[in-house]
């Protein structure tokens, strides 16, 4: 099998630690998503491709996977690639909104190719995620599918709102976090199997993947994340670290988020992680991951996939510390 650029090591190691059977699996994922790529004109094609060859952790397409099971059904696979196709397009129409110039360390589609191309780009993924599930005639995963997509963009309409809000509460970001990451990983797992067992398991994975996501955006660096550093900042977004900090410095609820460059952004980084936030939301992330894992004692699984997807909820963990 050949894997997915930019594999991290928890990624890895959940595939050494597998049978042969996932790492078989993936490879045909990713035959899916080339494929997915091509046949539809020169410039969505090479637009598509970049965006594909930026690589990714294939976390959600692992979730389907591990949760189907060696025994399960060959659907699973295309589930797969659809639910990464889903995540592609959602990123690709970030980096619009954003005006990102970097995405895993790589220009955008939106920096090289124009906003317009890279709407059309997010599109073609986008649709191309729903032709792999219908061409399988698999009414039940496109509903999925559809329901959490409709969740993203719930999601994302709440975070262009709260933008430059110092006002914004833990419990409005978590229930953005839920929803703008939190119910793709639902989604994934569910994918893989129809047991409600799995539901909390994805969830809980999915929030204490965004919460380590914004840990990450303040400390950095820049090298690690592909991006600059206090990038979330930049855009207005305001996480959990910030709410945090704000309640042992309240001043950081003074600050003018628009008028922030990067060396300011750089200074209001120092400021959270000085003090203590970034720890305690990391805390806060190991408890969801060990609530998510105690989810999974009442699913039915064989031993080596709750190894497995033991491994993948603490390979979040590993990837930002």
């Amino acid at each position: 099998m050949t894997r997915p650029s930019s594999v991290p090591p928890p990624v890895t190691a959940v595939l050494d630690a597998s049978s042969r059977w996932l790492p078989e699996r993936l490879g045909e994922v990713e035959r899916l998503l080339r494929e997915a790529t091509v046949g539809y004109g020169e410039i969505l094609g090479a637009d598509a491709g970049a965006t594909l060859d930026a690589g990714g952790k294939r976390l959600r397409p692992m979730l389907v996977l591990l949760c189907a099971g060696p025994a399960g059904d060959p659907i699973a696979t295309r589930a797969a690639a659809a639910i990464e196709l889903v995540h592609m397009a959602t990123l690709v129409h970030d980096d619009v909104l954003d005006a990102a110039p970097l995405r895993r360390g790589l220009p955008t589609v939106a920096a090289t190719s124009g906003r317009g191309r890279a709407v059309a780009t997010g599109d073609l993924l986008f649709s191309r995620a729903f032709a792999l599930l219908s061409e399988a005639g698999d009414t039940r995963s496109v509903s999925l599918l559809a329901d959490a997509s409709v969740a993203l963009a719930q999601g994302e309409l709440a975070q262009r709102r709260d933008a430059f809000d110092l006002g914004v509460s833990e419990g409005r970001y978590l229930a953005r976090c839920r929803l703008k990451t939190g119910r793709l990983f639902e989604c994934a797992c569910l994918l893989g199997r129809d047991e409600e067992a799995l539901r909390g398991f994805g969830a809980g994975i999915g929030l204490a993947f965004q919460l380590l996501d914004d840990v990450l955006d303040v400390s950095g660096p820049a090298e690690r994340t592909g991006k600059a550093r206090g990038t979330d900042l930049l855009d207005g977004t305001v996480t959990l670290p910030l709410i945090e900090a704000a309640k042992s410095d309240p001043a950081l609820r003074e600050v003018d988020l628009r008028a922030l460059d990067d060396d300011a952004a750089e200074g209001l980084c120092d400021r959270i992680a000085a003090t203590g936030a970034l720890e305690r939301v990391r805390t806060r992330a190991l408890e969801m991951v060990a609530e998510a894992k105690r989810a999974l004692e009442d699913a039915d699984f064989e031993p080596e996939q709750r190894q497995l997807l033991s491994l993948v909820a603490d390979g979040m963990v590993q990837r930002y510390s």
